[in-house]
């Protein structure tokens, strides 16, 4: 959907849904590190629309911060699961030149999961990327909105805490990306208002646009 578009529809949704509380007046900087198989294998699975996937990231919300989020993202049809642990700023950094043993300092099984699959998998850091997001909550049904847009990325630089990162577009300035995420069904107000909004439903994976400028020439 266009921007002005999300931003007409985030004006209305403000007034019947919660906004996330680090919104501010335009949203909210998220910055995420992804991590693939060496032959790109998550890449081709999302693709390919194969049922069952993953998705490896680290992710930051400010260049400033002292950690980051190791997150990986599991999906079967239409049931997917996310699990994350926070990790250190040194260790994050580790893992963004392709070192991943200091999960093992880790209690959390989740992080001795990741190790090894990380490892087993081959696993390496592959992209970078960046946009803007405005999103809104509501208690019921654990519904989240959330609208994403200046959308960019780089896959020659993998550090994740850099302030002065180059990074270039790739989703059209003046489009935006709108998810939306529930448990059972959507509200029928929310939903109602939602359609009305002029968008086009298609699957859209920022990690995917993230890898438009190596992977054209491979494909």
């Amino acid at each position: 959907m266009t921007v002005y578009e999300i931003k007409k529809l985030s004006y209305k949704l403000s007034s019947i849904m919660i906004e996330d509380s680090h919104n501010g007046a335009d949203g909210y900087k998220v910055r995420s590190l992804y991590f693939d198989t060496i032959n790109d294998k998550d890449f081709k699975e999302k693709i390919d629309g194969i049922a069952l996937r993953r998705k490896i990231r680290l992710r930051i919300y400010n260049t400033s911060s002292d950690f980051a989020m190791l997150e990986m993202k599991q999906k079967e049809g239409n049931y997917q699961k996310k699990r994350s642990l926070n990790i250190s700023k040194n260790d994050a950094s580790e893992m963004a030149q392709g070192r991943y043993g200091c999960l093992l300092k880790y209690k959390e099984p989740f992080a001795s999961e990741c190790y090894g699959v990380l490892n087993m998998f081959c696993y390496r850091p592959k992209a970078v990327v960046e946009y803007t997001r405005k999103a809104y909550i509501t208690k019921e049904n654990k519904t989240r909105i959330t609208f994403d847009y200046d959308i960019r990325a780089t896959e020659s630089s993998f550090e994740l805490f850099s302030k002065n990162l180059n990074l270039y577009p790739v989703l059209d300035a003046f489009n935006g990306v709108l998810e939306v995420k529930y448990n059972g069904f959507l509200l029928s107000y929310i939903k109602n208002l939602i359609n009305e909004a002029d968008k086009s439903e298609l699957s859209v994976s920022k990690y995917c646009l993230s890898r438009s400028a190596c992977l054209k020439f491979k494909l």
